[in-house]
């Protein structure tokens, strides 16, 4: 179920603030892990290109695309391996404008594609699988390389 709401990231911010007590260390964004990671699946659409990425745990992969086209980022939350539903999260927001999407329920391999408008803004995006999260806030400020310096991120237990 996709919505959008100016309030879900404050939620996900208390959320992510109560999850910081549970922080773990983990590899820089976009660093491969060992084991089958997922891979992106295109599933954002044509002339959408990664620009990012954080694993979730050994569970998964939250990949954060943008189109040079359109100036929109669009985040999926992949599962490494396809099973039973298991609940999920992709969520993406343009930390200027507030606009925010995310995509939450019970998926088999997937939750997104999401979108947000995000031309020379910050985004702050991140992805849910099971108990394990990983969040990044202001990140990919209007830039297309991958590995863009990162202003805050966490992988942990929700």
């Amino acid at each position: 179920m996709k919505r959008s709401m100016q309030a879900v990231g404050a939620t996900l911010t208390a959320v992510g603030a109560i999850g910081a007590g549970l922080l773990v260390t983990a590899p820089t964004a976009g660093a491969a892990t060992a084991g089958a990671t997922a891979s992106y699946n295109g599933v954002c659409g044509s002339g959408y290109k990664v620009v990012n990425s954080m694993p979730i745990g050994a569970t998964g992969t939250v990949y954060l695309t943008y189109n040079s086209s359109t100036g929109k980022n669009c985040t999926v939350t992949i599962r490494n391996t396809t099973g039973s539903p298991t609940y999920m999260v992709a969520y993406v927001r343009n930390i200027d404008s507030g606009e925010d999407q995310y995509d939450e329920g019970d998926y088999r391999s997937y939750a997104g594609p999401v979108y947000v408008s995000a031309r020379g803004a910050c985004v702050e995006w991140g992805g849910v699988i099971g108990n394990l999260q990983a969040w990044n806030y202001g990140s990919n400020c209007g830039a297309l390389a991958a590995g863009a310096p990162q202003k805050d991120w966490f992988a942990g237990e929700r």
